[in-house]
């Protein structure tokens, strides 16, 4: 049997899953390069504001304003998927504050590492959850994304309070990757992604309660904080909820441990660190582990979503 032509309906569709797929990894990209760009700014930000505040201003701000502009966008959201994204809302809330609470009681350097080990989670947990299978090769792709990250933040490392709730963090972010793979529609993202926000806001707006919430003091503050909240909070998270509706939670995962490797980037050329050996190396087995899952040619079962239940 000769094979199909180039016109073919089926074709066309692989064509367009294809170009799709592209999209989505460079809107996933895009978005993990925006969060990146944020760390030196928060450094510095949170010498004036506390971190709590800092993200119960920030999401308030995100989500008010997509409802502001969008707000039939959660109107049209199905009953269903409006609790999918509240309960991913807690989700990334709790592991906002957990990250946060652990940060106090360990270097910046190790808490960037055991978050970012929600590469290797997320394979995990979507076996466990979506009865995902993941190739040799995606595993390695883990394992090397994971050196990687070691390389660039990791001098030394114990386990104690702060790195264990920063564990925890990673657990969730882990969680919130596979739940937006498997609930995720390209049609509601935008809905989603504003109910999330608006969730998450109300997270951080109760834990810093009791004390009362402080507000950036200065236009140079507010810019920032802004910044953080359309642009590394909004538009984030609409990218990430609209790309994991076509890619799998363990590919995503991958892509998204670019986050370190951008945020170093962003602070050689902006926040005046110097470049240095760890960073090009780590930051090379980084990229290294995300051209693998983008270019190795994956077979069908892998990364196939499956719908979570709740």
């Amino acid at each position: 049997m000769s094979a199909p032509a180039p016109s073919t309906p089926g074709h066309d569709a692989s064509g367009a899953d294809r170009r799709t797929t592209l999209l989505a990894t460079a809107a996933l990209l895009a978005m993990t390069a925006c969060w990146g760009s944020t760390f030196f700014l928060i450094k510095d930000l949170l010498e004036r504001v506390p971190t709590l505040d800092f993200l119960a201003v920030r999401f308030t701000i995100a989500g008010l304003v997509m409802l502001l502009v969008a707000p039939r966008a959660v109107a049209r959201l199905s009953a269903e998927s409006r609790r999918h994204a509240a309960v991913l809302g807690l989700v990334y809330g709790a592991a906002q504050i957990l990250q946060t609470a652990g940060l106090a009681h360990t270097p910046a350097s190790v808490s960037g590492f055991i978050t970012g080990m929600y590469v290797v989670l997320t394979p995990v947990l979507a076996a466990l959850l979506l009865r995902t299978r993941t190739s040799p090769v995606t595993w390695a792709a883990v394992a090397l994304a994971t050196a990687g990250l070691g390389v660039l933040t990791l001098d030394g490392l114990s386990i104690g309070y702060g790195e264990s709730i920063t564990l925890v963090s990673a657990v969730l972010y882990a969680l919130h990757i596979v739940g937006l793979g498997a609930w995720s529609d390209a049609r509601q993202a935008l809905g989603m992604s504003i109910v999330q926000l608006l969730v998450i806001a109300a997270v951080c707006l109760v834990a810093t309660a009791p004390d009362g919430v402080v507000l950036p003091a200065t236009t140079g503050d507010w810019v920032s904080v802004v910044y953080m909240a359309l642009f590394a909070g909004a538009l984030a998270l609409l990218g990430q909820t609209w790309a994991q509706a076509h890619l799998a939670p363990t590919r995503s995962a991958i892509i998204m441990s670019m986050e370190p490797v951008f945020a170093a980037f962003f602070a050689v050329l902006l926040g005046g660190e110097g470049l240095t050996l760890r960073m090009l190396g780590g930051g090379a087995m980084v990229l290294a582990a995300m051209l693998v899952v983008e270019l190795v040619p994956r077979r069908t079962v892998e990364g196939e979503v499956q719908h979570l239940v709740v």
